[in-house]
């Protein structure tokens, strides 16, 4: 996870100089793949740590806003960080890295939110391995459906199941990101229509009620 964190909050900070708290803010709505391991706890230390590997920099302070301080922390100005020329190059060497950890839910969220930043080459490893991953996923939803369905309840049931949507549907995202890498296509521009975006998960609200399936007693009556 450590590797995960250095390219998000080197990525963001390429884009842009920020303070911690703004870091943590856009770190959770831009690479909400990884919001769950971000905390103060676990920020400010790696903030030093890069600091200490010479890849990011104090560029000032900024006023603390009442409305962007966060409850029980000082309101003195915020240390604003920005990336150096080594950063910029560990950035580039943390983007190239590619291997089974990078087909993770966490860090392949994070690999693919600065994929405009990413060699075609990279891109399409890492869109392979991913689709790899979550195939062996599918099919571990698969196995356990077909051999030990009859012995799980309703709501076990129906978890499996959404599984294997969620699985299925993001088989067929990651395909077609694949052929667009292959035939030189790119993703829309962000807001417009037909925008590719990781499938979002079946929402639970929105589901049928679960009904019991008819056994074979109740199909011979």
């Amino acid at each position: 996870m450590a590797d995960v964190l250095d390219l998000a909050i080197l990525g963001l900070l390429h884009e842009s100089p920020m303070h911690g708290y703004e870091l943590r803010k856009q770190l959770s709505t831009k690479l909400g793949a990884i919001r769950a391991a971000i905390s103060y706890g676990s920020l400010y230390p790696t903030l030093r740590r890069l600091q200490t590997a010479g890849w990011i920099t104090e560029a000032g302070e900024t006023p603390a806003d009442d409305a962007d301080v966060p409850p029980l922390t000082s309101r003195r100005g915020r240390v604003v960080y920005k990336i150096t020329a080594e950063g910029k190059e560990r950035f580039q060497d943390l983007l190239a890295q590619v291997g089974p950890e990078a087909y993770e839910d966490a860090a392949f969220g994070v690999h693919f939110a600065f994929f405009s930043r990413t060699e075609v080459d990279i891109r399409l490893r890492i869109l392979e391995g991913r689709r790899r991953k979550v195939e062996e996923r599918r099919e571990g939803f698969r196995e356990v459906l077909q051999r030990a369905a009859e012995r799980l309840d309703a709501y076990t049931l129906e978890l499996q199941r959404h599984g294997l949507d969620a699985a299925d549907r993001e088989v067929r995202w990651l395909e077609e990101l694949i052929a667009n890498e292959r035939s030189g296509r790119t993703p829309p521009p962000r807001g417009s229509e037909g925008e590719l975006r990781p499938p979002a998960p079946r929402s639970t609200d929105s589901a049928p009620p679960l009904t019991a399936r008819p056994g074979p007693d109740d199909s011979a009556e």
